[in-house]
């Protein structure tokens, strides 16, 4: 009995600890989020290319500065987008960006 009761604590202990399902790239929590993006960067991985254009967007700018770092990384290109402007200012570098994904499908 001794033995089954501690292993229900531990497995409760494991789950608990376990990320959530669907947490990643797509997420909108920045704590989930933006180690995605250092992931999916490190991995090369362009499919998450579509995600880190659309966070260009984002109202929080830890998310916009890994994602315009990461589409740097990935493509080499800016196009002059900096995520600290506002976003009137970001506009036109995000309408590139934009084009620039749909000129690659």
């Amino acid at each position: 009995m001794k033995y089954a009761s501690g292993l229900i604590v531990l497995s409760m202990l494991i789950v608990g600890c376990a990320r959530p399902v669907g947490r990643g790239i797509a997420d909108d929590d920045a704590s989930f989020k933006i180690p995605a993006i250092k992931s999916a960067v490190s991995e090369k991985n362009a499919k998450a290319i579509p995600q880190l254009v659309e966070d260009l967007d984002s109202e929080d700018a830890a998310v916009r500065f890994y994602a315009i770092e990461g589409l740097r990384r990935l493509t080499g290109e800016t196009f002059g987008y900096r995520f600290y402007d506002n976003e009137a200012d970001r506009r036109e570098a995000v309408e590139k960006w934009k084009q620039w994904l749909e000129a690659q499908q």
